[in-house]
């Protein structure tokens, strides 16, 4: 609860205005009245309907798909509070777009994470807040403060909640090489031991198991990624698990992009149950009974109080 809320305003563009409603009301106060629209010719339009003249400004918006209007949505606020003599003006970007493409793979990458870090800062963002980004390096691809907070904890609170503590018929999986420390500090909450999966990727958006290191026979398989985008790592890692004889398959991610093929995959899949943050505003049409969503909104708003009445927000992304 936040006890002076004249002096902060709590903004949300068109990705996520549920989550940024639920984070207000968590703070005990409203979202502010900002309207984003398009002109005829697809031009985003911002009207700000009160005064923000020396106030905190949070604006709420994942970058997910449309990743572009998101992303333009977001800047052109920006500017706008900027224009309109806003005190600090926040990025809460629960889903950063263009994570992953964060380094040169091959000659004449380009490397758009650091592009749209660019662009916040010129747009006239003081501060990003953000959760669980593919490359823990785009951290430094900023110039201004970036507060990094952690979905591993709330998914792992889940997990100890169904009884998965101190269980020795339980495993903690990584679907791949890059995945295997937050598998193992997910697997640390549980008390688990961990099994990875070493697959081979021919080309982007499709993955190929290769092999399993570590025993999953007989147990109860949990796989911990950042994001499932078209589902093929994790659903054909599961696969790979029930080959080798494990019991039973759980999922979990803090991103559900699912986008393409994804939900017909999740829907044919073995796992038995995927959760996931609602980090990214999935429509009813993409929800499927093995889902379940979490939310991030008390997380945020601890982050957002923190950082406005300057107070350290370290604890919060403490693993």
């Amino acid at each position: 609860m936040i006890t002076h809320g004249k002096n902060i305003k709590i903004f949300a563009g068109n990705s996520h205005p549920g989550l940024a409603k639920d984070i207000a009301t968590i703070l005990g106060t409203t979202v502010g009245n900002a309207k984003v629209s398009t002109f005829s010719d697809g031009e985003i339009s911002v009207d700000i309907n009160e005064t923000v003249r020396g106030m905190d400004v949070f604006i709420v918006q994942s970058t997910n798909n449309p990743v572009n209007d998101n992303l333009m949505e977001l800047l052109i606020m920006i500017d706008a509070f900027k224009r309109a003599s806003a005190g600090r003006i926040t990025a809460v970007m629960p889903y950063y777009g263009y994570a992953r493409q964060d380094r040169k793979a091959k000659a004449r990458d380009p490397i758009t994470a650091k592009l749209v870090a660019d662009l916040l800062t010129a747009a006239g963002a003081d501060r990003v807040l953000t959760m669980d980004l593919h490359a823990a390096q785009i951290q430094g691809y900023f110039n201004i403060p970036l507060d990094h907070l952690l979905g591993a904890p709330i998914l792992a609170k889940y997990f100890i909640q169904k009884g998965f503590k101190d269980r020795k018929d339980i495993v903690v999986v990584s679907p791949d090489l890059g995945s295997v420390t937050r598998a193992r500090k997910f697997a640390d909450k549980l008390h688990a031991p961990i099994a990875i999966i070493d697959k081979r990727r021919p080309k982007a958006n499709v993955s190929e198991v290769m092999n399993i290191i570590g025993d999953v026979e007989g147990k109860i398989a949990i796989l911990v990624d950042d994001m499932i985008d078209t589902a093929g790592t994790i659903t054909n890692g599961a696969q790979a698990l029930v080959n080798r004889g494990a019991k039973d398959v759980y999922a979990c991610c803090t991103h559900a992009v699912l986008s393409g093929p994804a939900i017909e995959r999740l829907k044919n899949s073995v796992i038995k149950e995927l959760v996931m943050l609602n980090t990214i505003n999935l429509p009813k049409e993409k929800m499927l009974d093995k889902f379940k969503i979490l939310s991030i909104a008390s997380v945020f708003a601890e982050a957002i109080r923190r950082i406005y009445e300057d107070v350290s927000v370290s604890k919060l992304f403490e693993d």
